[in-house]
């Protein structure tokens, strides 16, 4: 409660008139952990997205700043690799979707076709470009019925610029990268010390100092989820790390990129056991957890009880981005559903901001119960919300 959220206005727009700055923070942070509020641990995780990428391009260090200042708990990405090995934070395969490299002739001629996952696709690929080259394109958002306006004004940033943000927020923020595609970037990409992507991934992690098993007081300090849909990753990193790990699980019809094992047999009860060894929950699309038929949810599944019967946490993906018609287009109705009827553990939204407003108006923390420390409480927050916009970066 009247806890400085953010990194405020005047460095955001310091992103957009300087954002062919490089770097944009300082590696490593130099910011104590002790001077900083915790993380909160008592309600579900608020996951940012990609940032706050409904609002901003997705994995640009505005959408990040944007998510730290409306209360994320987590910000999430994913990682890449570039040719010549640099980390970086990027979703798709392919460079099409999220910027500006179509109207780059000089790379005309890098389009080409891969096999990704057993099907042919064809694009301008993050791997066939350097870091160099990389950083001359420009991110845009997603989807058309977004916010247009900030599209060209941000770059791609690295592994190590992501980490240097969460570890410079006023707060404790945790990070949550998926080792995204290993199969694929193991294939395209070699180091010229013959380690894999993962040992590159952790290694990062290990140079800025996340470590410890969940909820230790290391991992307090820095918390971090590692998280991908390929379970011999995760297996393979449990072997560098102790930091918590989440199996990401998609839709019923998608096998495992890397085992190729169908939805059925990686959340059986059997595969949960064996599994919960190696991570500490699962990342489920939601669609998956409670199935939707003409845009309307169904009977939920038993997925989170079964999980939660093996001790695994439940995260799944993603909230705020195209709501099911029985929620009317309230945002809050549905964090109310899987929050309080399904009961996750955290949620990937790409709206940071109304996840955590809902948490605050509602959690048994943030209200009036009647006595003084809810009372107090609730005076702070109205008095923080009075004074926010007149607070200088």
């Amino acid at each position: 409660m009247g806890v400085d959220l953010g990194f405020g206005p005047s460095l955001f727009l310091l992103l957009i008139v300087g954002c062919a700055a490089r770097p944009f923070y300082p590696l490593p942070s130099k910011v104590d952990a002790r001077d900083r509020l915790p993380l909160q641990t008592f309600r579900p995780y608020n996951i940012a997205h990609r940032g706050s990428n409904g609002e901003l391009p997705e994995e640009t260090a505005a959408a990040y700043m944007r998510a730290i200042e409306e209360g994320a708990d987590f910000i999430e990405t994913d990682i890449l690799a570039s040719k010549d090995g640099a980390l970086i934070c990027f979703h798709d395969f392919t460079l099409d979707n999220t910027t500006d490299i179509a109207e780059h002739k000089e790379f005309a001629d890098r389009k080409t076709t891969y096999e990704v996952q057993g099907v042919n696709t064809t694009g301008w690929f993050s791997v066939d470009f350097t870091l160099e080259e990389l950083m001359t394109l420009r991110v845009k958002q997603r989807s058309k019925f977004r916010d247009q306006q900030y599209n060209g004004k941000f770059t791609i940033i690295t592994f190590e610029e992501f980490i240097s943000i969460a570890l410079d927020a006023p707060r404790v923020v945790g990070i949550y990268p998926e080792i995204k595609n290993p199969v694929f970037i193991n294939q395209r990409v070699k180091w010229p010390d013959g380690k894999r992507f993962e040992d590159h991934f952790v290694a990062t992690l290990k140079k800025y100092g996340y470590k410890g098993s969940y909820l230790s007081e290391d991992w307090l300090k820095q918390p971090a989820f590692i998280q991908s849909f390929a379970p011999t990753s995760l297996i393979y990193v449990s072997n560098q790390t102790d930091l918590p790990k989440i199996f990401l699980i998609d839709d019923v019809t998608v096998p495992t990129q890397d085992t190729n094992q169908s939805y059925w047999e990686i959340t059986s009860d059997s595969y949960f056991s064996f599994i919960k060894q190696y991570v500490v929950g699962i990342g489920p699309w939601k669609d998956t957890v409670v199935p939707v038929i003409d845009n309307y949810l169904q009977t939920p599944t038993d997925l989170v009880a079964k999980a939660h019967a093996h001790d695994l946490q439940v995260h799944p993906y993603t909230y705020n981005q195209c709501l099911h018609f029985n929620f009317h287009q309230d945002p809050y109705a549905e964090y109310d559903y899987w929050i309080n009827k399904i009961g996750v553990d955290g949620l990937f939204t790409d709206f940071t901001g109304s996840l955590h407003d809902f948490q605050e108006w509602t959690s048994p923390l943030s209200q009036d119960d009647g006595n003084d420390d809810g009372k107090a409480a609730k005076l702070l927050h109205k008095i923080a919300t009075l004074v926010s916009p007149y607070r200088k970066g």
